[in-house]
């Protein structure tokens, strides 16, 4: 096809984006169809892929497919295992899309359909796509290096310190939320927890299949890993009604958070290729299967946004989300539009496995465009939801009131009509026994996700279809535990190296299981608190995960700002910059507010202040009386890591500064850590996963 005809095609495409989104912003109906949000997102991510990530690997990055990665450089059978692009893909994909872009932008529907729709889109194709390509980019060219090693080695031991000490405190804080969220989904649930549970030994069967008995034979393995997937899902709701077999899989909190703990430290020492690669890689089918037949459910049945443009909550007084849009939109919303949490996949596990820097595009930027397209869908299946239902199942009862009676009453007053018979009635068609002040926004997604399937598939079938999405939910977030501990177990080790070199040595096996349990007890010990915890844990930790998680972007921004400054490509420097600033800018104010307003649900210290009034005053009773302690403790602790968070951001932005300015001016600085060019075709052919 002549160039030309090809410009106008992908003119043609970003038009029709632009024309679809121009629709949505200005449309101010009672509803509006849901076809045109996908319509408007195609065309928008198709072409920033195309044109805007293909210039940045071409002018910016100037990418090299000669050039050999350090999987194929090292290849050590564990760490670093050259594996085929759509294996890396759907690694990469799988370790970063947690919980974040199915939760995030579910919460952050109390604002209205309009906000959320806006950063999910324009976030990820000039923000978050850019930042996990050009991390992932700075770390394969390093060796596979974690965020902080590439701070302490590219901008000295001040940045990089705190760099190291602080990203390493916020994964903790991230793996441990991921886990609690996965937990609570889990919690009861038979169905959900043999599925889940069943992923592993297939995952390890698929990856003994494709490496040792049937190498490169990808398709086959994907099959195979496929069938039983949908087979174990399947099996899953006969297990859970079985007698003896449902029991076994029945599990409360604490031991579920024991058993998530216990796989996290096995699965980050076992190699690669045998668990986390293959396991990632079919439950990416999964999840990208589901979210696809959610997208062809809506371009068939058109449904309508029933939640306003804007709500009246945009002042900050919500019921699901405390705090005004500016700035608690940008951190309720993290994953699927900029997310610091994916900067350590890319400087983790994923460069590692990268077998080609042509692969860089796609892993890095395609990867992050598919989570925010993810996190478009959970908009969607929200909205779609009567606005009554989605706060009668998001709003908690200290705020809507403990009965059913009472939450429709206070719901209903605020604008959005609920009726008490209707919400009873949409339990019993979902199978449970009450949607009632469900919060967290998983149920309320599995709610939307299964009316669209059903009114797409068979209205019959709807309590099917929501023990699904609450399953695909949860395997969603795993996915993300797993490869968390991996990569927080890479840093510990870059962090131990430096004052104990053989701690560092990622290749041997006493180290990797010392540093593993470490990292595993750190997070284990936040994950059991929180399931402990007699609000939910979640309450608390998802407003500093927001902020922690957007910090942890605007570091790793800077630390490739400087690496472009320092490589001679300082004119690009706006690429990472300009997202750089806007991330610390809006996480600072953010953080600012999380600890001196004075409104007790949105300040930590406000509220630790008042709760402690209430203990002193005598006015507690009961649960309230004996979590009192704990929740005040929580609440300062929080408070304690906001201020050690921006600490570490300011230092590594001003070193950043001081570090460019300083080379542009042609004096002394860290020199550039690029490991020598090395040819691929000098290398002998890889034993990887999946072959080219």
């Amino acid at each position: 096809m002549p160039k030309s005809i090809q410009n106008l095609i992908w003119i043609a495409i970003g038009v029709f984006g632009a024309a679809c989104l121009g629709g949505i912003a200005i449309h101010r109906g009672e509803t509006i169809n849901a076809f045109w949000f996908i319509a408007a997102a195609f065309g928008i991510y198709a072409v920033a892929y195309r044109l805007y990530a293909g210039w940045i690997c071409t002018k910016v990055l100037m990418t090299d497919p000669s050039r050999a990665t350090p999987a194929l450089r090292i290849n050590d059978g564990r760490d670093y295992v050259p594996t085929h692009r759509w294996i890396t893909f759907g690694h990469h994909f799988a370790a970063i899309a947690g919980a974040g872009p199915l939760v995030g932008p579910t919460l952050a529907a109390q604002f209205g359909y309009l906000p959320g729709t806006l950063w999910l889109l324009t976030g990820a194709v000039i923000g978050g796509c850019v930042q996990d390509m050009v991390v992932l980019w700075a770390s394969t060219r390093r060796d596979g290096r974690t965020l902080g090693q590439m701070a302490r080695d590219e901008m000295g031991p001040v940045a990089g310190g705190a760099a190291l000490v602080g990203t390493l405190m916020i994964m903790v804080l991230i793996v441990a939320v991921l886990g609690l969220v996965v937990v609570n989904a889990m919690k009861h649930s038979p169905w959900g927890t043999f599925t889940v549970a069943m992923t592993i030994p297939i995952a390890i069967l698929v990856g003994i299949y494709m490496r040792n008995i049937r190498p490169g034979r990808v398709l086959e393995g994907s099959l195979i890993g496929l069938f039983l997937l949908l087979a174990a899902t399947a099996g899953g709701g006969w297990v859970a009604h079985h007698p003896a077999l449902g029991p076994m899989f029945d599990f409360d909190g604490t031991t579920l958070a024991l058993l998530v703990i216990a796989y996290g430290f096995f699965a980050a020492i076992m190699p690669v290729w045998l668990l986390l690669a293959p396991r990632d890689y079919i439950s990416t089918f999964i999840k990208i299967g589901a979210i696809l037949l959610l997208a062809f459910a809506v371009i068939i049945l058109r449904p309508e946004l029933h939640m306003p443009a804007l709500t009246q909550f945009t002042d900050g007084t919500g019921p699901v989300v405390a705090g005004g849009l500016y700035p608690f939109l940008f951190i309720t919303i993290a994953c699927g539009a900029v997310s610091g949490f994916h900067a350590l996949i890319s400087a983790g596990t994923t460069p590692k496995l990268i077998m080609s820097e042509r692969d860089l595009r796609l892993v890095g930027y395609g990867s992050m465009a598919m989570e925010s397209f993810v996190g478009m869908m959970a908009l969607i299946a929200a909205c779609v939801l009567d606005p009554g239902v989605f706060f009668a199942i998001n709003s908690s009862a200290g705020i809507v009131g403990s009965t059913l009676e009472q939450a429709t009453a206070t719901i209903s007053s605020w604008g959005f009509p609920v009726e008490a018979q209707h919400m009873m009635d949409l339990a019993k068609e979902m199978g449970e026994t009450t949607l009632l002040a469900r919060t967290g926004g998983a149920p309320s997604l599995a709610v939307g996700m299964a009316q669209i399937f059903a009114g797409a598939f068979g209205q019959s079938m709807l309590a099917l279809w929501y023990h699904f999405a609450i399953m695909f939910e949860a395997l969603f977030i795993l996915t993300a535990v797993d490869a968390g501990t991996r990569v927080g177990r890479f840093m510990l080790q870059d962090l131990l190296g430096n004052i104990w070199k053989p701690l560092g040595n990622t290749s041997a096996r006493l180290p990797s299981i010392i540093c593993s349990a470490a990292f595993v007890a750190s997070w284990g010990y936040f994950l059991y608190i929180g399931v402990i915890d007699p609000y939910g844990g979640i309450n608390i930790l998802w407003p500093l995960f927001g902020i922690s998680n957007q910090m942890l972007a605007a570091i790793a921004l800077a630390i490739v700002t400087t690496i472009l400054v320092k490589k001679g490509q300082a004119r690009y420097a706006w690429v990472t910059g300009l997202p750089m600033v806007f991330l610390a800018v809006t996480t600072s104010y953010a953080a600012w507010l999380k600890l001196f307003d004075a409104d007790p649900r949105v300040g930590f210290l406000a509220g630790a202040n008042t709760l402690e009034a209430k203990l002193q005053a005598g006015t507690l009773t009961g649960k309230a009386l004996e979590s009192a302690p704990h929740l005040i403790f929580n609440q300062r602790l929080d408070a304690g890591l906001t201020v050690f968070f921006i600490i570490v951001l300011w230092v590594v932005i001003i070193e950043m500064a001081r570090i460019s300015i300083r080379h542009l001016q042609g004096k002394p600085v860290p020199a550039l850590t690029e490991v020598p060019y090395v040819n691929e075709a000098t290398l002998p052919h890889p034993t990887g996963v999946g072959g080219h």
